[in-house]
């Protein structure tokens, strides 16, 4: 059976999102997958790549053929110049890292009237049902009492 590494369409119109499959060269594109081994979505900034490596090489070794553009995101991984012996390209940009919200929130409060009293204060804690309020309250009634110094009786 003739194998080829290519792209399978998902999202909707005008948001694509691609899973990079080995499928039968028969199949349709967006058809039965032997295996799926990575994403791609090209409408980030910027385009999200993630391939399983292993997976590629291997299929690689055993004759799958990639289409036109999956040669074109195995270079930009690395993955086709470690399967042909070639020098590696140089690294993929990544997304920057989002700020915390919290922490953000915290210093806007911080500048606007001194500053939140604790680390959490941005979060108010959830209220506790009455039965769980009950249920925290005994034990703390029992160790009260186990703790209270006993009288001795006079006779």
């Amino acid at each position: 059976m003739a194998t080829k590494i290519k792209l399978m369409r998902l999202g909707k119109m005008r948001e694509p999102h691609y899973r990079i499959v080995v499928a039968d060269s028969r199949t349709k594109r967006d058809g039965r997958s032997i295996e799926t081994i990575g994403e791609y979505h090209p409408k980030s900034d910027p385009s999200v790549i993630k391939v399983d490596g292993d997976r590629a090489a291997y299929w690689l070794g055993v004759g799958a053929q990639p289409t036109e553009a999956v040669a074109a995101i195995l270079k930009v991984t690395g993955d086709w110049q470690k399967f042909k012996g070639e020098p590696a390209p140089e690294p993929m940009k990544l997304p920057a890292e989002k700020p915390n919200k919290q922490a953000l929130f915290n210093a806007a409060l911080a500048e606007a009237d001194g500053g939140p009293a604790e680390e959490s204060a941005a979060t108010t804690p959830k209220k506790k049902s009455p039965a769980k309020k009950a249920a925290a309250e005994a034990p703390a009634e029992e160790a009260q009492a186990a703790e209270a110094p006993e009288t001795p009786a006079e006779s």
